[in-house]
């Protein structure tokens, strides 16, 4: 397989989550093309699961979708020096008021090769407790908690009523570990 060159990369946009980039890129024939990639740090994604098997899914408003989302409790790592354990704990108390004594990572998935460089990665956490209540703001001011059994969850990625996609991978996996 040929790794195309990259011949020149510009950015054409710097915003606060992402950065867009033009790269010229050639395979080495005298042909050269252009891609576009959405920068981005990575992420993290929690099925937090507790004593009687049941996760926590949160409902927040997604504004791609226009519309509020099922999923697991999530975040980006945008904290210097932070490794993505540490990032998922966070995230789990900040969104949720629950920490956890223990996370094990599940996997780690590109989230759209052909556009973006973003990677998720997904932690099952165990050994719940409540934590105080986060000072939410903006979107996550409004977030709603709820438990599932996990396969009710399951259940509910069967039938498409959750469809986010690390919501979807992290209950398939956390499925298959019981």
């Amino acid at each position: 397989m040929i790794i195309p060159e990259v011949l020149e990369s510009e950015e054409v946009y710097k915003g606060k989550i992402i950065t867009i980039k033009r790269d010229t890129l050639t395979r080495g024939d005298g042909k050269n093309f252009v891609r576009e990639t959405a920068v981005s740090s990575d992420a993290v994604a929690v099925v937090a699961i507790d004593e009687q098997g049941r996760i926590l899914l949160i409902r927040q408003y997604r504004h791609p979708m226009g519309r509020p989302v099922w999923e697991i409790p999530a975040g980006k790592m945008d904290v210097d020096g932070e490794q993505p354990e540490e990032t998922a704990i966070r995230e789990l108390q900040e969104e949720t008021d629950t920490t956890a004594e223990s996370v094990e990572l599940l996997t780690l998935f590109l989230n759209s090769a052909g556009w973006t460089n973003e990677k998720t990665y997904v932690y099952l956490a165990k050994g719940l407790r409540d934590v105080p209540e986060f000072q939410r703001e903006n979107e996550e001011a409004d977030i709603e908690k709820k438990w599932v059994s996990l396969e009710d969850a399951y259940e509910m990625v069967i039938t498409g009523e959750l469809d986010d996609a690390k919501t979807v991978i992290g209950i398939l996996l956390a499925k298959d570990r019981k």
